[in-house]
């Protein structure tokens, strides 16, 4: 039986001398100052002096396993504070795995030597213990498995098998977490043949202690059975893995909460190359792959460099968390972002450069990926079936480029040198032939990437060729985002470049800046195409009434183009478009029309979700900006792909209403339709539509409720509401009811509207909105009317905690009853909200929105409209609307938007009087009620 006191990761040192000097694997390269980490040899001393002094197998057992505790805490200890000092996760992981090796080591040569010792052990009690996995690279993060195969020459004896019990039971006493199989030779072979998987972990196999020729034994059997089949089968079999893992993880490298390992662009991508590289050019360090062609030195460094980012992030991750926590959350990345240095800077936080610096390592992954797969293909000859089958035979050539079954590459390698257009030439010809672009082509760009200079972007063909990318009636958004991934598109339009990775740190935005965009772009091809009618039908139906296509598709792409400037984006963004589409060569009433769309591009979505649509003024001023009808059905398309673009679950229902509603208010003043100022004429006509829908009521019981009724009541309803009131009021009165809560689905809007009649009194709207809180329920919406008998009809659209429906019979039948008891005083509804405030989470938690108050008095002639901007939690709207309560101010109607973890509410309020309010000092009361009620010291009111 082998065994040394300290086990060496054993590499082939001819094979080292031939590789370039590059850091790119963890194999061969030596943990450094091994002895502080762990003293192998004194570890070893103790346990064969305690092994001498105690007999007791169970007292030995247990003194044993002090020493390797005290022993395994001051290691993970050292190599923790070394990751701190150097913030090199590379170095962390090697020295973890070194470590592993180690214990693993003496427990198994004390286990053979002295816990279970023969003296002339035959052939079939010969034993290796083997690492795979990740374990077997030699990488081991901190909360990561130990994956340990126990090889065997045939079938298990009971001596292998009680010294395999004696060192996994100790293993998982000291608290590690080791999946482990045993298995023949043979039987490794045999599950190899079967499962990719096994085949993978045994590929990185590597040994660690016992009888080294049973494991040279394995190891020849697997390269000679299994790795001498076709390499490629291997190859599409891995590259399927990853696709079908991408896609379980949302098939963006851009998402703002990504996942580092299993997250495209993270380290099981770079895994996945290593296995290929190894499958097919049979080597050990991926440096190795310079010598033959397959990388060049740059590339290699980019590969060691990719590698060792993601591994600090990943050790930091897992010591920070305290598990194998493999998700990059909002409230981990400020911590890890301060761990390894980064600073706010001008235009952008720490914690965004940070990402940003991130994502363009997953990038670098991605091109990575295309360029082994180049490597793959040339070197043996044919297509992998990963592809669609070619379209055509033969070789078909078109100026500097041929085409290779469906592909489109180069002539020769200097096709970019003779025209540097081609590298705009290149992706519009894809595009537009609907070929894919060769791997090989793709690495020529790569090379040659200094040829994007200000004598490209200002070549008229070169922008016409980007110009007809960008508004193809194809779609623009899969073309751009190869040349992005190819760093052509941020080159090109350098603007764009600023945004190229950058992530927004708040949880509302899906996607980094730039992903972002391509999303609203195939959003906006989508609507087009009718795709997107059942959702957002007004902008299916006035996309091809649109003049100005071309403009739209550029806005759109130019929309954020300005964020991380440290100003207004939509301003700035104005800037740069009046810039660049004049060397698109866009004319002049193009270039006012993207400039207007930018500047103005939050207007419409601003307007709808946090004003009163209803309040005359609200439309006059939003109409006064857009003016005309062909603006405001630009705005309309743009707005609908900008917040679908965001993130899946942003767009719902209700404001598809709210969008619907405002575009036909002001198409109607536009097109010279009914104008809004003329309230009394509007106002008959909703009561003479009310009136003609009461059947069975008398002439003089439709006059008395339309008396209840003040002109605003009549015009902030549709006819079918009104007419529910009606009935609602005439129920009540019949009963003697002085409360009734009823509730309507409205799958349309995606919300449930609640409706509640009660006794008017100050504070309210506070007590139902708290009561609606205690059950789970948000608040979308509001309406408050004030009849002229006092009472009250509040009008509430609700959702759950997922922006849905809130459905549930058995939630809704709790919300009634929630809404019943805090009116009556018997729930404590203080009480409620206050275990609710305690399920805010982490990553809520770690996003700081300053509280912010905003009074204006311009919005509407009739009411003081206050914006409130703060950071959500349960409670809060029912703490607000007391606040306002307990200062003598009356809700007249309520906007809530949630923004992620923000939440901007609008409240159109009065006096005691029913008046405008006007008093400074009164204007005052009200922010400072406010901003106590959101938690606001005093002395940060003054700031």
């Amino acid at each position: 039986m082998a065994a040394t006191a300290e086990v060496e990761t054993r590499t082939d040192s001819s094979r080292e001398r031939s590789a370039p000097q590059v850091e790119l694997a963890v194999l061969g390269k030596r943990v450094p100052n091994r002895k502080a980490i762990c003293d192998v040899p004194a570890l070893a001393a103790e346990i064969e002096e305690v092994a001498g002094d105690l007999k007791d197998p169970t007292f030995r057992r247990g003194a044993i396993l002090d020493l390797l505790k005290a022993a395994l805490a001051d290691a993970t200890g050292e190599i923790r504070r070394r990751l701190e000092a150097t913030n090199d996760g590379a170095a962390c992981v090697r020295g973890r795995a070194w470590l592993m090796d180690q214990i693993i080591g003496v427990i198994a040569t004390h286990a053979a030597e002295r816990e279970f010792p023969a003296t002339n052990p035959t052939t079939s009690e010969r034993i290796a213990v083997t690492a795979v996995g990740g374990y077997g690279r030699g990488e081991l993060a901190p909360q990561s498995d130990i994956d340990l195969l126990f090889l065997l020459p045939y079938k298990q004896t009971a001596r292998c098998e009680q010294i395999v019990e004696y060192m996994l039971y100790l293993l998982w006493d000291l608290g590690l977490k080791v999946g482990h199989s045993t298995r023949s030779v043979a039987e490794c072979i045999r599950q190899a043949h079967a499962d990719i998987t096994i085949r993978t972990a045994m590929l990185e196999s590597r040994f660690l202690w016992g009888d080294d020729a049973l494991y040279e034994e394995m190891r020849e059997k697997f390269m000679a059975d299994i790795a001498s089949g076709s390499p490629l089968e291997f190859v599409e079999q891995k590259l399927q893995e990853s696709d079908n893992r991408h896609r379980r993880m949302g098939d963006s490298r851009y998402v703002v909460e990504p996942n580092i390992k299993d997250g495209k662009g993270g380290l099981r991508d770079l895994h996945t190359l290593f296995w290929i590289s190894k499958y097919v050019y049979r080597i050990e360090d991926v440096a190795e792959l310079v010598p033959r062609g397959v990388l060049d030195l740059a590339e290699a460094r980019r590969f060691a460099q990719a590698q060792k980012r993601l591994w600090t992030i990943r050790c930091h991750l897992h010591y920070l968390t305290g598990r194998p926590e493999e998700r990059l959350t909002f409230d981990v990345q400020p911590v890890i972002a301060e761990r390894l240095g980064y600073t706010d800077r001008a235009g952008a936080i720490a914690v965004e450069r940070f990402m940003k610096h991130y994502y363009l390592t997953a990038k670098d992954v991605g091109d990575l990926t295309r360029i082994f797969c180049a490597a793959i293909e040339a070197e043996y000859k044919r297509r992998r079936r990963r592809f669609r089958l070619p379209k055509m035979f033969g070789e078909q050539r078109f100026g500097d480029f041929r085409v290779e079954g469906d592909r489109i590459t180069l002539i020769d390698d200097d096709a970019f040198q003779r025209d540097p257009v081609n590298l705009i030439r290149l992706f519009h010809d894809s595009h537009f032939r609907d070929l894919m672009i060769h791997p090989h082509a793709l690495r020529v760009i790569t090379q040659n990437q200094t040829l994007i200079n200000a004598d490209l972007r200002r070549d008229p063909e070169a922008n016409r060729l980007f110009l007809e990318i960008l508004s193809s009636p194809k779609g623009p958004e899969r073309i751009l985002r190869r040349m992005s991934e190819a760093r052509v598109l941020g080159k090109f339009v350098p603007d764009f470049g600023r945004v190229v990775a950058q992530m927004q740190f708040d949880m509302y935005h899906t996607y980094t800046v730039d992903e972002h965009t391509l999303v609203c772009l195939g959003v906006l091809h989508a609507i087009e195409q009718g795709e997107l009618k059942e959702v957002a039908p007004i902008a299916t139906d006035v996309v091809h009434k649109i003049l100005s296509r071309r403009a739209l598709y550029v806005a759109l792409f130019l929309h954020d183009i300005a964020k991380g400037r440290g100003g207004n984006h939509s301003i700035l963004g104005e800037r740069v478009a009046r810039r660049v589409c004049p060397r698109l060569g866009m004319t002049e009433e193009e270039t006012d029309t993207v400039a207007w769309l930018i500047r103005w591009h939050l207007l419409m979505s601003d307007t709808a979700f946090k004003r009163d649509i209803h309040d005359p003024k609200t439309v006059e001023d939003f109409a006064r900006i857009v003016q005309s009808p062909e603006r405001l059905r630009l705005l309309l398309v743009m707005t609908v792909a900008d917040i679908r673009g965001v993130g899946p679950h942003v767009w719902n229902g209700w404001k598809a209403q709210l969008l619907r509603d405002l575009y036909y208010a002001t198409d109607e003043m536009l097109t010279g339709g009914t104008s809004p100022t003329k309230t009394g004429a509007r106002v008959t006509v909703a009561k003479r539509k009310v009136a003609e829908q009461l059947a069975g009521w008398t002439e003089a019981e439709v006059e008395a409720h339309l008396a209840l009724g003040y002109d605003p009541y009549w015009l902030g309803f549709d006819t079918e509401t009104l007419v529910r009131h009606a009935w609602l009021v005439r129920r009540a009165q019949a009963s003697d009811a002085r409360l009734v809560v009823e509730h309507r689905l409205d799958p349309d809007r995606e919300v449930t509207e609640v409706t509640v009649y009660a006794a008017d009194h100050p504070g309210l709207f506070s007590r139902i909105a708290g009561a609606m809180s205690s059950v789970g329920a948000n608040i979308v919406d509001a309406r408050i009317v004030t009849l002229a008998d006092g009472m009250a009809i509040d009008t509430f659209m609700i959702q759950d905690d997922k922006r849905q429906m809130f459905d549930r019979s058995d939630r809704l039948a709790r919300l009634a009853s929630a809404i019943e008891r805090t009116l009556d005083g018997s729930l404590r509804l203080e009480e409620q909200l206050e275990k609710k405030g305690t399920l805010t989470t982490r990553r809520t938690r770690a996003m700081k929105v300053p509280p912010r108050v905003l009074i204006d008095q311009k919005a509407s002639v009739t009411h003081t409209v206050i914006e409130v901007n703060a950071h959500d939690e349960p409670g809060v709207l029912h703490r607000m609307t007391r606040a306002l309560a307990r200062v003598g101010v009356q809700i007249h109607s309520a906007t809530v938007s949630t923004y992620g973890e923000r939440f901007v509410d609008v409240f159109y309020v009065k006096d005691v009087f029913g008046l405008k309010i006007d008093s400074a000092r009164k204007l005052d009361e009200i922010r400072g009620a406010l901003l106590d009620s959101l938690g606001v010291k005093p002395a940060e009111k003054t700031k």
